[in-house]
């Protein structure tokens, strides 16, 4: 109970079926970029939870050390941050790794769907704010394809 002697009922959340059915869980590695301390955590958290291996860094080049010592599924990245911005990254991921996915998780959509900044032109797009549950769902469809 608490101090005003009603019993606090927290509602139960139905797991998303999407996110326990083995047959769409997706698993990979994650290199995150992102320079927002908290925003990194956040989403590292989610993505973990999630059931991903997440390797989160606070700038570009960081990252980009990161991924010449190992390989990544997937580069989630913001594209404005210190040392290297999200774009430049993800240039020299897709030189590395051709493989590699790339995703955007940025507050300047515009700057990452325009032709003359050479994004890689697979890059996938999401635009700030999101939602979780939308973040991971579209890493998962990215993972899968």
């Amino acid at each position: 109970m608490n101090r005003a002697g009603a019993n606090l009922i927290q509602p139960v959340r139905q797991p998303d079926p999407d996110m326990t059915n083995p047959e769409t869980i997706v698993a990979g590695k994650i290199l995150l970029a992102e320079d927002d301390n908290d925003m990194r955590r956040f989403l590292a958290k989610a993505l973990q939870n999630a059931g991903f291996d997440v390797s989160a860094y606070d700038n570009g080049l960081s990252a980009y050390n990161r991924l010449r010592e190992e390989p990544f599924e997937l580069l989630l990245t913001d594209i404005v941050m210190p040392e290297m911005d999200g774009i430049e990254l993800a240039r020299r991921a897709t030189e590395l790794d051709p493989d590699i996915k790339v995703m955007f998780i940025t507050g300047f959509a515009a700057v990452a769907l325009n032709p003359d900044n050479n994004a890689p032109k697979q890059a996938k797009v999401l635009s700030k704010p999101f939602h979780l549950k939308d973040l991971v769902n579209e890493v998962q469809r990215l993972l899968a394809a």
